[in-house]
């Protein structure tokens, strides 16, 4: 491996490190936050919101200003719009101005997102790209291993305002180790003329979209801003197959199943498998009577396997075809996700652990290669749109995983927080949440498998 690529892996690594530790530390200080800045149960929501709904609608503008920039300065640019917002919070007295800063912040990791994986992958051959990507994905599970427990402990000692500082000294280094050591790729690909009305179409679509999922059943219009979201997503296709240089080349989806099949997969896949982390960490502590750092303590079991697996996959996707490497994922997941269907107040702990370990390798075994699939189908100068499109599945199918529980709970438990319901009601609604996430990782395994054909 060269100088360039360590750089490269290293850089793209630390960033997607930084900006998944930085998103599961901050979950966990949710409630001391809530506290210090006198907020609600339904306003301190909010922290978190505002930071998704932005990476989720900035990606793709981002990634297609980067291709037809330069991915180095659009990393640099986004380390640095991170780490001062980060620090900014810190000095935040109201409520508004953190979520002004959450937001600030979503805007810097969405150029993250946009530039760190294309910058890695392009520093090596095609028949290596799995590798890279694999390393790369490493570094957000481990981020999202080490984030409960270093951000507990931060959060105890130093209080949230440590979590966001030791987020911005991570960025700072990675801007400095980009700008020093990173190929200037300025001169790779041309400028064309900006799409104003597609990039402005999009982010209010994707806005919407996220908002009326995540407000579906809290809000009295919700399906209003779900219904503006699908009416902005026909308009932007239209502006899209006018314009001569479009954000997203949308002909792609009809042109190449190959790349829509596996976006769809991956929307399939994080849409069933993230209620793992959220349900499950309930029912430990709810059903299990375990105290939130030994349900912690176990819920770490998947991060970890995905950390530990995620550059083993990338590389074997490099050797064997990468579809059958990510259903094979989705196989496994689908298993995990119906056993929690079929756990009860006494399932052993042991049980619970190997469940969750084994959705962490079904994970690892799904993420790296079905990302080194769609990477393939486009060319080097597009690698950072197509990346953006990657996360912007991720980030919507675990809102549509988020909604999916939120309209069963509302029609189980009514509007009453999962911490307080009797453990007999917790399992039922359990085992419909996840009943219908097995049945979604089965529609991800079939659509996955007709890759085989293309």
């Amino acid at each position: 491996m060269t100088k360039e690529q360590k750089i490269a892996l290293a850089v793209a690594t630390g960033t997607s490190f930084a900006t998944a530790f930085s998103g599961s530390a901050t979950n966990l200080a949710i409630p001391s936050m809530g506290t210090y800045f006198n907020m609600g149960a339904a306003s301190v929501g909010w922290i978190t919101t505002a930071y998704v709904i932005v990476i989720a609608a900035m990606a793709v503008p981002f990634g297609k200003i980067a291709d037809s920039t330069s991915r180095k300065y659009m990393l640099a640019a986004g380390v640095a719009v991170f780490g001062v917002a980060s620090v900014a919070a810190v000095f935040m007295g109201s409520a508004a101005g953190i979520l002004a800063m959450r937001a600030v912040m979503g805007i810097g990791a969405a150029m993250i997102f946009a530039s760190n994986m294309p910058i890695a992958i392009n520093a090596f051959p095609g028949n290596e790209r799995g590798k890279a990507i694999g390393i790369v994905t490493s570094g957000i599970y481990t981020g999202l291993a080490i984030g409960p427990a270093l951000g507990g402990f931060l959060n105890n000692l130093f209080g949230w305002q440590a979590i966001f500082l030791f987020g911005a000294a991570i960025a700072f280094a990675s801007m400095i180790l980009t700008l020093a050591g990173v190929a200037d790729d300025r001169q790779q690909r041309a400028g064309a003329k900006f799409d104003l009305g597609g990039n402005i179409t999009y982010i209010l679509m994707i806005m919407c979209l996220i908002y009326g999922l995540t407000a579906l059943n809290s809000v009295r219009f919700g399906w209003v801003f779900l219904l503006c979201g699908v009416l902005l997503g026909v308009l932007f296709v239209k502006i899209e197959l006018k314009f001569e240089n479009p954000v997203i080349d949308v002909r792609i989806f009809s042109e190449d199943r190959v790349f829509t099949l596996s976006n769809l997969t991956a929307l399939f896949n994080y849409s069933a498998t993230f209620a793992l982390g959220y349900f499950v960490s309930i029912y430990l502590q709810v059903a299990q009577g375990l105290n939130s750092q030994t349900a912690g303590l176990v819920m770490m079991m998947q991060p970890i396997l995905m950390a530990v697996f995620s550059p083993w996959t990338g590389r074997m996707s490099d050797r064997v075809p990468a579809y059958k490497l990510a259903s094979s994922g989705m196989a496994v997941c689908a298993l995990t996700l119906l056993f929690f269907a079929f756990a009860y107040v006494g399932t052993p702990i042991w049980a619970v652990c190997i469940a969750l370990a084994a959705a962490g390798f079904g994970i690892a075994l799904f993420s790296s290669p079905n990302t080194n699939v769609i990477m393939s189908c486009v060319p080097p100068q597009k690698f950072a749109v197509a990346n953006s499109i990657v996360s912007t599945m991720r980030t919507s199918g675990q809102t549509i995983g988020m909604a999916i529980i939120t309209l069963v709970v509302s029609g189980t438990i009514g509007n009453v927080s999962l911490y307080e319901v009797p453990a007999a009601d917790l399992i039922r609604t359990m085992h419909i949440c996840f009943f219908i996430f097995t049945g979604l990782c089965v529609l991800g395994i079939f659509m996955s498998m007709q890759r085989r054909k293309a």
